[in-house]
């Protein structure tokens, strides 16, 4: 039951990040998921372990680190959008 619950609240974290961003993240739930895992490890990479801890997250710090991850990866993939659009004009 804790795999599931740490489950849900990752998808949460990364959720919230692109509800404060604005920006979709790839994936749907299973991408919402992974950027919850990997903002979390990012925000306490960053920020430390502080805050309301709930389903294992530091949940400040965590979602913190999300919303840095979504917006470098839309970053990442507005511009890899734009690489492949000039290539096509380009031929």
């Amino acid at each position: 039951m804790s795999i599931l619950w740490t489950l849900i609240v990752g998808g949460i974290i990364g959720w919230l990040a692109g509800l404060i961003t604005g920006r979709d993240i790839p994936g749907g739930i299973i991408g919402n998921i992974i950027a919850g895992f990997i903002g979390s490890w990012l925000g306490g990479l960053i920020l430390g372990s502080w805050g309301p801890v709930i389903g294992g997250f530091a949940i400040i710090p965590a979602v913190i680190g999300s919303v840095v991850l979504v917006l470098i990866v839309s970053f990442i993939l507005r511009k890899m959008g734009q690489n492949k659009s000039h290539g096509r004009h380009a031929k």
